[in-house]
Order: structure tokens, then C-alpha cells, then sequence
């Protein structure tokens, strides 16, 4: 099937890999998984990621209304700041409302007495290869430092919730720093229900030890008696998805440039951020050197610098590699670029374009 560039293609066999993963820690751990909508909130594979999963968990109003209505199971909100509107709504379909401070907690409490609540716990460590995305950086305003603040609140908690971590794929870190969480809240864990342990671990990772990890969260909620919650976002979509664009010129500055059908800065924004590069599969070592850049007209709209076996000519397709996870979220009408239609490849592979934007779509984005 052609399709027209760009686009997003989701390959749902391999989305299947990573649920099949989660579906095993479930079965070794007995801990469930919530989807981070802030990462990746594709509704159109929610039919599939619901059989693996337990729900959904957010960081706005919009992210918990849509697990709500799109996925199902549990709902867990999470915001930084809740508004009181925010809250008034929450409280009608939420399964858990998670607070970021005790200022909020005790804010709304009245309104939401009746429901799970849980307060999200700065730890003060973290594991994470860009401060930018650290929650223990200095000055942070993410969860609840003062331990005696805390205490004062188990009352009204029913769970608390740990993130911070960021892509951690090393399992002796994860231990190392689980038991630190055990010997820091160990007493305040016993007296709670549940426990997020959040996102940022890379367990999906090719040759992760599953079985050791599990056997981990195992023993960490039998010691301290709840349910624990892991929040996976990344980890639930990794390499499941493409930016399929085409070259439509090719230019020379001292190097040879491929200008494609698509931006870094309008489809991979994520890249942009974190001044990263993009990712192509199987590329070679050597061949044919080319910097791919994208068509907006920001000097700096550059996916990367890659070998290719033959020279590129216009017209010819460059496939992304990992392009779904905190990179579809943030997909923008910057310079009024083609929006790249979303396709689905459903586990018979029959293709789906899912979703295809057009000018209106622009035109209707702003006012």
C-alpha cells in the first residue's frame, strides 16, 4: 500500500513484543502497568494495549479524561498543578488522584475525600541522562521533599507515588535505589495500600533481565504489603513506530544535504529538546554520507548525519526509526508544515491510515 508521505506507521506486532513483556512482569511480580499518556496517547492501538494492560495514567485533565474514555481499566490522574475545575471533574470518573504537593493535597482534599488519593515523594536521587528531565534536580518543584510534611498526611493517603527515573535500563540501579526507597518510607509504605514506582524504566530493552526484575518487585511488595504500580511509557512502545518521509531536494555546503518532507522540529520535536539524533534502522558503517534535515525553515531542522548504501535522489524514502514515544504528542503545525497522517499496522498487516490531517486542520488549530 502507498501511502502518501509523511506519515506515522505503528506496527502493532511489534508494539505486541513490548505488551507481551509487561504482560510477563504482571504474571513473575503481580504488578500492574499504567500507560503514560504524556509519553504516547495513540488511541487508535488502545484495542490492543488494553489487553495487556491495566490503564492509564496522566498528567492533566485531557490525558485522564481521554485513558478514561479511549482505554478503560484504571484511571490514575496526576497533574502538577490541579485548577479547581480540574479537580470538580476528576472526581467524577477518577479511580486515583495522585497530588505533587502537600499544599494541594490539603487544598482539595474535601473535595475528593472519597476516592484513593496518593502524594508523589521526591526521594531526592534519581536516574536520568538529561537535567532537563531530571525530577531530583536542584530546585525541583516535583514531589514532596520534607519527610515530616508527609508523615502528617498518611491519613488521607491510601498511596504514594515515586518517579524518577528517565530511561533507566540497568537493573542494579533500579535495586539499589528501591531499597533506599524501603529504607527511607519503609514505615510509611506499610501503612499505604499501593505504590507507583512511575516510568523511566527501560525493561523492554533487547536482552533486559526480566525474571531478576520481577522477582525485585515481587519481594518489595511483600515486604512492605501493597500493590505496585509501574507507569510505563516509553518502555510500552519502544520501536513500534516510523516517521515515513521522502526526499524532495538535495542540496551541497560542503557536505551533501537531504532535505525531506518533514521536520524535526514540527514531528520529532523530542530530538530538537534534547539534542538528539534520529535513528535509522539497520544503517550501514560506511557508503554514502548524507545530513537529513528537515523542510521548515529553522537553520538548525536537522534529523542527522547518516551512511546509505546508494546515493539518495529526490523522491526517495527515509524511514525513522522509534518515532512514537514523546515525539507524537508533540507533533506541531510549526511553518504550517503537511501534518504526517497516522497508519497502523494491525497485527494481520493490513495497513489503517488511522487519522490524515488536512489544511483546515491548520486553519482551525489556532482561531
Amino acid at each position: 500500500m502507498q501511502l502518501a508521505t509523511p506519515y506515522y506507521i505503528i506496527d502493532e506486532k511489534r508494539l505486541l513484543r513490548n505488551l507481551q513483556i509487561m504482560q510477563q512482569i504482571r504474571q513473575q511480580s503481580g504488578a500492574k502497568s499504567v500507560l503514560a499518556l504524556k509519553c504516547f496517547s495513540t488511541w487508535s492501538v488502545f484495542d490492543l494495549m488494553r489487553q495487556y494492560m491495566d490503564g492509564t495514567t496522566s498528567s492533566s485533565l485531557f490525558e485522564a479524561k481521554l485513558g478514561h474514555e479511549k482505554f478503560g481499566g484504571e484511571t490514575h490522574a496526576y497533574c502538577v498543578g490541579y485548577s479547581p475545575e480540574d479537580i470538580l471533574d476528576l472526581a467524577g470518573f477518577a479511580d486515583k488522584i495522585i497530588f505533587n504537593s502537600v499544599s494541594q493535597l490539603e487544598t482539595y482534599y474535601t473535595l475528593v475525600q472519597n476516592k484513593p488519593l496518593g502524594l508523589r515523594v521526591n526521594p531526592g536521587f534519581s536516574c536520568s541522562h538529561f537535567d532537563l528531565a531530571d525530577p531530583a534536580r536542584r530546585y525541583s518543584r516535583l514531589g514532596v521533599v520534607d519527610r515530616n510534611s508527609l508523615e502528617q498526611q498518611v491519613p488521607r493517603l491510601s498511596g504514594l507515588m515515586f518517579h524518577y527515573n528517565c530511561e533507566n535500563d540497568d537493573l542494579a540501579t533500579f535495586s539499589q535505589q528501591l531499597d533506599q526507597i524501603g529504607a527511607c518510607y519503609g514505615d510509611i509504605l506499610k501503612q499505604m495500600s499501593w505504590v507507583s514506582l512511575g516510568g523511566g524504566l527501560y525493561f523492554t530493552k533487547e536482552g533486559y533481565p526480566v525474571e531478576d526484575f520481577s522477582k525485585k518487585l515481587a519481594d518489595f511488595a511483600a515486604r512492605y504489603n501493597v500493590q505496585v504500580y509501574l507507569e510505563p511509557g516509553e518502555s510500552a512502545i519502544t520501536g513500534s513506530t516510523e516517521l515515513v518521509t521522502r526526499v524532495v531536494d538535495i542540496v551541497h555546503n560542503e557536505i551533501d544535504i537531504a532535505i525531506v518532507d518533514a521536520s524535526v522540529e514540527a514531528h520529532m520535536l523530542d530530538l530538537l529538546i534534547y539534542r538528539l539524533s534520529a535513528k535509522l534502522e539497520n544503517e550501514p558503517t560506511t557508503g554514502h554520507k548524507y545530513m537529513i534535515a528537515g523542510r521548515s525553515c529553522l537553520a538548525g531542522d536537522v534529523f542527522g548525519t547518516f551512511h546509505f548504501k546508494e546515493r539518495l535522489k529526490i523522491g526517495d524514502e527515509i524511514r525513522f526509526a522509534d518515532a512514537a514515544g514523546y515525539t507524537m504528542v508533540k507533533k506541531n503545525w510549526f511553518n504550517g508544515l503537511q501534518m504526517p497522517a497516522i497508519a497502523v499496522r494491525r497485527l494481520d498487516d493490513r495497513i489503517e491510515v488511522v487519522r490524515s490531517f488536512s489544511y483546515n486542520d491548520f486553519v482551525t488549530n489556532l482561531s
